[in-house]
Order: structure tokens, then sequence, then C-alpha cells
């Protein structure tokens, strides 16, 4: 397991993705679920919350968070006209519990802010539902330390993409920066621009 005293000491800068990388995304959307389910035994009576909950959380652990309404609406009759319930509240929902960052990852940024580097957080998807999850996550302090960048809204505004953007606004090299991340299209991103990659695994425990 890497931790910050395994890294390249003459980076200036650290990238770090959103969802899956600081915090696990499922902590989001399993409060999203749960709101919903609520909000449908509140109007409907019938499915119960517990029900349509537990339905919800065994569905996305077996086939993600695609098409999940349409599995509810096949399994409960849910009525079309919830959709964009369902939908609304992955934008706006305010959460019971806030999302905790991975123990590691929080050391991580913690050891980096202590050192005097730069902090850039990369949020992919949607602005208004990312900027949601920002606003809830548990930071510990950290929140003001971070700059945080919406690739889509770089990619209409400057028709570059969000690392470009990032080297470009902070007179960084290429060099400079290293990347977190936890898909194929992060490790593509960094790669395109010619930033060192890590995947977000190499920092957590293999039991997480």
């Amino acid at each position: 397991m890497l931790t910050y005293v395994d890294l390249d000491s003459k980076k200036k800068g650290y990238a770090f993705e959103l969802d899956n990388v600081l915090y696990p995304e499922k902590d989001y959307l399993l409060q999203v679920y749960y709101l919903f389910a609520n909000f449908i035994e509140f109007t409907e009576t019938i499915p119960t919350a517990e029900e349509l909950t537990s339905f919800f959380k065994t569905a996305y652990e077996h086939h993600g968070s695609k098409k999940l309404f349409d599995r509810a609406q096949d399994a409960f009759g849910i009525q079309e006209k919830y959709r964009s319930n369902f939908e609304k509240l992955h934008l706006t929902a305010k959460l019971p519990l806030k999302l905790l960052m991975f123990d590691q990852m929080l050391s991580l940024l913690q050891q980096i802010v202590v050192d005097r580097k730069q902090l850039f957080l990369v949020a992919h998807g949607n602005p208004v539902e990312q900027l949601n999850k920002i606003r809830q996550i548990e930071w510990n302090g950290l929140e003001k330390y971070l700059r945080v960048y919406f690739a889509e809204e770089i990619k209409v505004e400057t028709n570059k993409d969000v690392l470009e953007y990032i080297l470009e606004k902070h007179d960084l090299k290429r060099k400079d920066v290293l990347m977190v991340g936890a898909t194929k299209k992060d490790k593509d991103i960094a790669t395109s621009n010619g930033v060192d990659y890590i995947k977000v695994d190499q920092f957590l425990d293999s039991t997480v």
C-alpha cells in the first residue's frame, strides 16, 4: 500500500478524481435510494421504504446504478411520473449522513497540505450532482486548500480537457503533477496530458 512518503517529492501538484477515489460513491447513492424509497412510501404507501431500499441496495450491488429506476419500476410497478423525482434527488439530495473520505485518502491529502503542495479536485459527471456530493463530504478542514474543477464545464467553456486546463491555469509542467483516479477514463486523461498516474487502489487496503 502506497503512502505519501512513497511519492515523488518533486511533484508540485496532485489532482484527484472524486467518485471512488476520495470517498466511496455508493455511500452517496445508497442514501439517495433511501430517500427516494421513503418518498415513495409516503406518497403511495406501497412498497414500504424498507422493501424498496433493500431492493435498490441489492440491485445496485449486482448491476450498478444504470437503469436502476427501470428495475424498481418492473419489480414494484412504480409509476413513470416518479422518474423525475428519482433523477432530481441525485442532484439535490440532502443526505441523512455526511460522506466520509477513505481514511487513507484523508491522511494523504493532509500530508500533501502540510508539505505545501497544490491540491486539485477533478469532478467528472453532472456538475450539479458533483457539487452536491462535494458539499456533503466531511473534509476535516481540507476544503480551504482544494481547487475544484468540473470537467464538463471546463470542456464547454474552454474546449480543453480538465487536466490541460489545470496545467495552463497554474503554470505547471506535466512532470510537476500526479493524478490519482479509479477508472480507465481517468488514466487516459492523465496519459494524454503526459501526467503521471496512480490508481487509487494502490493507496487503499485490499479490504476496502
